[in-house]
């Protein structure tokens, strides 16, 4: 018979997902409805088909409801096999900061072992710096996550407490690499 050690606790991960490239020469009149680019539209599923072939297949999806954050979180959950009506829109990420993000993944369900958070900058990468603790090579070009790029860092198991460097960063996926 197998007991459960109650001390325990279930690896997790997170997966942060800047949208793809936006379009800034469409017709919009305002950022919040600013769609992908023809770049976008090509790595975004990309990207979801990487995601795939790595087995890091979310249990939670959640995303900015911005447009291009939009299309960038439908591509890539198409890839995944993960149903459009499951991805949570939350309002929050779009233009939030460091204390937004940690409000919304202090939602996040806690039978959530793979998390999928699609948004923006500059605050996915302060949430990223905040949660490697400095436990980061910064690129050349400075750009932690640009457009497309996903961080996959491993978690504690309660989302609602993600202190400074509670996270540990696995890898750093920018899309030009795929």
């Amino acid at each position: 018979m197998i007991f459960a050690d109650p001390f325990f606790s279930m690896p997790r991960e997170l997966l942060l997902l800047r949208h793809a490239k936006s379009d800034w020469d469409s017709d919009v009149s305002a950022d919040f409805d600013r769609p992908l680019a023809k770049r976008g539209k090509s790595d975004a599923p990309k990207v979801g088909a990487w995601l795939y072939r790595e087995g890091l297949v979310p249990d939670h999806v959640v995303s900015s409801p911005a447009e291009r954050a939009r299309q960038t979180a439908t591509k890539v959950c198409k890839r995944l096999d993960f149903k459009k009506k499951r991805i949570v829109w939350d309002e929050a990420i779009y233009e939030g900061g460091l204390t937004d993000l940690l409000e919304v993944l202090s939602r996040v369900p806690s039978g959530a072992a793979t998390v999928l958070l699609i948004g923006h900058n500059p605050g996915l990468e302060e949430l990223l710096k905040h949660l490697a603790g400095g436990d980061y090579d910064t690129p050349e070009d400075g750009k932690l996550l640009p457009t497309a790029a996903v961080a996959r860092l491993e978690m504690p198991s309660d989302w609602s407490r993600l202190d400074s460097g509670s996270g540990n960063l696995l890898s750093l996926t920018r899309p030009r690499a795929l």
